[in-house]
């Protein structure tokens, strides 16, 4: 049954930028838009770069090594209609920002 894990604190990841976890054996990468957290799964499907070390361009992040693009909110890939990359909830209570997996 999934729950909720602490994996950070929220200044620890400033506004238009991400983090990678480790969580219960997988590598999460968080990032903040806007004042609002996201979290996916850190490797990129095309050839498994790290999406945590990637760009933002609001709730899109390029792969750092091809440019391959996925929607925060949604996993999505914008390159490949058949790619995609796991979303997990998240939510802030004071300071900690938590993933559900």
């Amino acid at each position: 049954m999934p729950q909720f894990h602490r994996i950070a604190s929220t200044s620890d990841i400033a506004p238009g930028t991400g983090k990678t976890v480790m969580l219960e054996g997988k590598t999460i990468a968080i990032f903040q838009v806007n004042g609002k957290f996201h979290a996916i799964n850190d490797t990129c499907p095309h050839q498994h770069g790290p999406l945590g070390e990637g760009t933002l361009d609001g709730t899109t992040v390029a792969c750092p090594w091809h440019g391959w693009t996925f929607d925060l909110t949604t996993g999505k890939c914008g390159v490949s209609p058949t790619a995609k990359v796991e979303v997990y909830p998240t939510k802030v209570e004071g300071q900690s920002i938590f993933v559900e997996i």
